[in-house]
């Protein structure tokens, strides 16, 4: 048996982190500590105790206790439990717990599966989930159960875990070992608030030793990049690359920086590069267009390089942009612009600004009057060029930045030369 279950916490005393909603007088200990169970879900990352709590739950009630994990069962497995009432063994006063592992898995079908027995008390549903619930659940399952989010172990809560796995690993298998505090705290900082990683890396250095002393060097060999929590098709992706524009757009390069290093660890490339070019676009924009075309020549040359050469050029971006002058100017233009269009807020193009319709014989039809901008001074003269019905809409505003203010006051000068010029 692994050393992270021969060591699992029996009581809720024991359980390391989650002081939110397990710490004395908190939520989820309380209705533990009641023994009414309602239906939950447990949501957070691999190894912050959500399997380990609901074991506890289990014991702590006298319910026939199923777990099923959701990469691997089917609505057969869902009614086989259900068909077990009544055998050797069931509770029929305290009814069925079933604990319901990775609850994303299950198909909505499979999920819908659940709910007669749900509401009529058959089950008791504990499932878990290391994806956004609200996303990943069944609205009707959501709606009749209560969320609880377990959160990454911080490291000074992880060290007394670690310490104990090791304590009793040596007891159980007669070891006369010692391992230096910095290896654990190497070890307890690099597992990324993964309790199970920890502990399964003490158990990585009792294989791994040379001899009976554990050291920093060989706690170093075997947490290489143990705290990357990354799935490219999941909430941490997301997330990350959310944090990451964020910290750019809130010119905070350090952070911007301590971002990027994530996604290059992840070796996500093409996500780096697709959220450089709209962070050019959408928030540094006007302010500062030449960051446009630079941040590109830092893509291609990241693309071109590749990893790990590719981190420059991706830094020199990161810098710009997060020290760059911002505006959205543009990119709030375009919505509104989109939201008139996808409202069907058009109308019919000005009759002067269509495409010149001639006759049978080819002469052009008088009447468009189209006014042509580079026959007049400064290549301006007012015309209308907005449908009748939105004539006088106003999409773009100036930001209040260097370059778009230089371009308000020349469109304030070629226009007030138009109007002397009436």
């Amino acid at each position: 048996m692994p050393l992270a279950d021969s060591i699992r916490p029996k009581t809720l005393d024991e359980v390391v982190g989650q002081k939110h909603i397990l710490g004395q007088g908190r939520p989820l200990r309380n209705i533990i500590e009641s023994g009414k169970i309602p239906n939950m879900i447990f949501y957070g990352s691999s190894g912050i105790g959500k399997t380990t709590v609901a074991n506890i739950i289990a014991d702590s009630t006298e319910m026939t206790l199923y777990k099923l994990n959701g990469t691997s069962c089917s609505t057969a497995d869902i009614k086989d439990i259900i068909a077990s009432r009544g055998t050797f063994g069931y509770n029929k006063e305290k009814g069925i717990l079933l604990y319901l592992d990775e609850i994303q898995y299950l198909n909505k079908k499979q999920q819908q599966s659940l709910l007669e027995y749900i509401e009529n008390g058959d089950i008791t549903l504990i499932a878990s989930t290391t994806e956004n619930p609200y996303f990943y659940v069944y609205n009707a399952i959501l709606s009749r159960s209560t969320v609880f989010e377990f959160k990454p172990v911080e490291k000074d809560d992880i060290l007394p875990a670690l310490k104990r796995a090791f304590r009793i690993a040596c007891e159980e298998n007669d070891l006369n070992f010692t391992f230096d505090d910095d290896a654990f705290e190497h070890i307890a900082l690099g597992c990324g608030g993964d309790v199970r990683k920890g502990v399964n890396t003490v158990e990585l250095c009792l294989l791994a030793a040379n001899n009976s002393h554990i050291d920093l060097g060989l706690a170093k060999q075997l947490t290489q990049k143990s705290a990357m929590k990354y799935d490219r098709g999941g909430d941490q992706h997301y997330d990350i690359l959310s944090a990451f524009q964020k910290s750019i757009r809130g010119s905070d390069e350090n952070a911007a920086l301590h971002y990027l290093a994530r996604l290059i660890a992840a070796d996500d490339m093409a996500s780096i590069c697709r959220r450089l070019l709209v962070i050019a676009c959408e928030d540094v924009g006007l302010a500062f267009p030449n960051a446009i075309p630079i941040v590109k020549a830092c893509v291609d040359s990241a693309l071109q390089l590749g990893f790990p050469e590719a981190r420059i050029p991706l830094a020199d971006a990161v810098v710009l942009l997060a020290t760059a002058p911002k505006s959205n100017s543009a990119y709030n233009a375009i919505n509104m612009a989109m939201q008139d269009v996808e409202r069907g807020n058009t109308g019919d193009f000005p009759r002067h600004l269509q495409n010149v319709h001639c006759d049978g014989e080819g002469a052009e039809v008088k009447g468009q009057h189209y006014l042509y901008p580079h026959d007049y001074p400064n290549h301006y003269v007012k015309q209308q060029y907005l449908p009748d019905e939105i004539k006088d809409r106003v999409y773009y505003t100036f930001g209040d930045n260097k370059f778009e203010q230089a371009a308000y006051e020349y469109r304030k000068k070629i226009m007030d030369v138009d109007r002397n010029r009436s």
